[in-house]
């Protein structure tokens, strides 16, 4: 059994183009597709493709909003110019297959009305070399307005831009690093840790076609690390929220495994599409499904009443809103993270020159040639020890006195005479 071929698609720039042309907000659109807007959003930047049916009602929707595009095009009147235009001129026919009569092709304006040639008895034309009658005098024509020219764009700054993805993201992620966390300050300096680091690699995260979904992933990983546990704050607990139901569904959140957690909230509580959170998850998508399946009968064993997707994303919502979760100015943010940049590229530079400093006062202080060292001494048996000069005892001054006093066998010594 043979596929058929997958219907073509135009590329994600001309779908945007396309859906505001036709005036469509990306809800609008989901909803006649039937996904969500998160996926639609995903669709128009490239970061995915849709397949399957999906991907055959949204190019037959394109297909559409194209084709409505052009018959707009086409029924729009031409520029017609009236001093360029004969009055005897006939009207353009209609153009073939254009459809039923309720659609006809607008004719030109015809030329305002102008004095009359005279007539006379003579004919032919007037001579050209004879001067032309002035002109009676009249009211002063009124110069038509000059439209006034549309300033260029003016190119965001890297800390204007900065600024502005923070205002815009920062509230929402705070609010869903809540969900991770259970804790208001841990999931505060998530965020802020995590736009610290977007603004260190901030051409990186300029040109990505997610900086929200960028610096989203980077607050996950820090507030999920388990080093956080290691913390002495960690092992006092924050109070819990006021409400108990938002106080049982938290609980809840908190008993899943993290892996499960984060699927959960980023596909029931951010809205992502199931290849969207795989692939931040840094999972498959089947792996992705099996985690969201286990977060959802978790959730649905305690909470029956959170068993439906859409109750579970509504109660998501109310209890991320819930909390007064508030964040830092952007300026602060990147003075923070300025500093922190500072501080370690510092002691990078400290840690560096005493350890050049050390290797070269190894190298000035080492011996050049190699000493061996002395063997302790051992003790040899059999040998008397030396014994140290000192008085003769009574027994050596007598056998000193005898060798003296007898006459010792053998030849005399010579001594020498003067003759």
């Amino acid at each position: 059994m043979t596929r058929r071929p997958a219907p073509p698609l135009p590329p994600p720039k001309a779908r945007r183009h396309l859906r505001e042309t036709a005036a469509l907000t990306q809800t609008q659109l989901a909803s006649r597709v039937g996904v969500t807007p998160g996926t639609v959003r995903a669709w128009e930047s490239g970061r995915t493709t849709p397949r399957g049916r999906k991907r055959e009602a949204y190019a037959k929707l394109l297909k559409t909003l194209a084709d409505e595009e052009t018959a707009r095009r086409t029924t729009r009147p031409p520029h017609a110019h009236p001093e360029s235009t004969p009055e005897t001129e006939p009207a353009p026919a209609p153009a073939p297959n254009s459809g039923s009569e309720s659609d006809p092709v607008r004719k030109p304006l015809p030329p305002e009305p102008g004095p009359a040639p005279e007539s006379g008895p003579e004919s032919g034309p007037k001579s050209t070399l004879e001067p032309a009658p002035e002109p009676e005098p009249g009211p002063e024509p009124v110069p038509e307005p000059v439209p006034e020219a549309r300033p260029a764009p003016v190119a965001l700054t890297p800390a204007q831009a900065f600024d502005a993805l923070y205002e815009f993201g920062a509230p929402a992620l705070v609010r869903q690093t809540y969900l991770l966390t259970g804790r208001r300050e841990q999931a505060r300096e998530a965020v802020e840790r995590a736009f610290q680091t977007a603004w260190e690699h901030w051409p990186e995260v300029a040109r990505d076609r997610d900086p929200v979904g960028w610096v989203r992933a980077t607050a996950y990983e820090y507030a999920l690390s388990p080093w956080q546990r290691l913390r002495p704050r960690h092992r006092h607990p924050e109070p819990p929220p006021a409400d108990p139901g938002d106080r049982t569904l938290l609980n809840t959140l908190l008993r899943l495994p993290p892996r499960h957690r984060r699927t959960l909230v980023l596909y029931d509580g951010v809205g992502l599409d199931l290849p969207e959170t795989a692939a931040e998850t840094e999972a498959s998508t089947p792996t992705a499904a099996n985690r969201l399946l286990r977060a959802r009968e978790a959730v649905a064993g305690r909470l029956p009443a959170l068993a439906d997707p859409q109750v579970l994303h509504r109660r998501l919502a109310e209890l991320a809103s819930n909390e007064r979760l508030g964040a830092a100015r952007p300026h602060a943010v990147r003075g923070d993270g300025e500093r922190r940049a500072r501080f370690w590229t510092r002691a990078a530079i400290a840690f560096t020159a005493a350890l050049i400093g050390t290797t070269a006062l190894t190298v000035r202080t080492a011996p050049t040639h190699y000493e061996p060292p002395v063997s302790p001494g051992q003790a040899v048996r059999g040998v008397p020890p030396r014994v140290a000069q000192g008085s003769l005892s009574d027994e050596e001054l007598e056998l000193r006195h005898k060798l003296r006093d007898q006459l010792q066998h053998g030849p005399e010594r010579l001594s020498p005479r003067l003759e």
